[in-house]
């Protein structure tokens, strides 16, 4: 008898096209009820509820209830983590329309992985404050130099307050699209929201993409230096 994990107990979840499109959608870091993940997976309400069912059993997915309402959402950054790695490894899908070569290029060009930013502008942005001297990468997580903590009081995280979170702080995460690592942890999820209340970025509905706003390429370009 084997000692280990059952490591084909979680493969087994992710086997399945509509439960791996459920977790893709949940990628986004938001709640979303059975029926609007029924949608995203194209399929009927009652069958996302029985995936639903398997993934929050397996503690990949946590639910909680709002009156008649559940909502769910990944269960933690680890999972996420483990998804986005798991996007890295796996083949593009066949594009068959105008529609999903469309949504395929905003998820490239920028989007979520769970509560950070990832996509082309998630790594352009890491890039920017390991050149800039902001963060010094060492194995797998990112650290915050003396000239980085000015750099991020400055343009107003709070790095104090991200440090006393209960979660990893600012770790590495292998961008599945770039095939390299984005900055995530409390300090990435500090900087999308920030990002998201300079009304620099704006999410797209229905997809976990971000579009960047004409406020925001400026903004972009004047403090990271780089041209989105």
């Amino acid at each position: 008898m084997s000692i280990n994990p059952n490591m084909a107990e979680v493969a087994s979840l992710l086997s399945e096209t509509s439960r791996a499109t459920i977790l893709a959608s949940l990628m986004d870091g938001r709640f979303h009820t059975a029926s609007e993940l029924a949608y995203m997976a194209a399929i009927k309400p009652q069958t996302a509820s029985f995936h639903l069912t398997k993934l929050v059993e397996g503690k990949l997915v946590t639910v909680e209830k709002q009156g008649r309402h559940r909502y769910f959402q990944l269960a933690n950054e680890e999972i996420a983590q483990f998804i986005e790695s798991f996007l890295a490894i796996s083949p593009l899908p066949e594009v068959r329309s105008l529609k999903q070569s469309s949504q395929m290029k905003l998820l490239q060009e920028a989007r979520t992985c769970y509560d950070h930013l990832a996509g082309k502008l998630g790594v352009a942005l890491t890039d920017s404050m390991l050149e800039s001297g902001y963060l010094k990468k060492v194995e797998k997580e990112f650290i915050v130099t003396s000239s980085g903590e000015h750099f991020f009081t400055d343009f107003g995280i709070d790095l104090k307050a991200l440090k006393k979170k209960r979660r990893s702080f600012s770790n590495v995460c292998l961008d599945w699209s770039e095939r390299r690592h984005h900055l995530a942890g409390a300090l990435g999820h500090g900087l999308l929201t920030h990002f998201l209340d300079l009304g620099w970025i704006t999410r797209v509905p229905s997809i976990r993409a971000i579009k960047i706003t004409e406020v925001g390429k400026v903004g972009f370009k004047q403090v990271f230096h780089i041209d989105v």
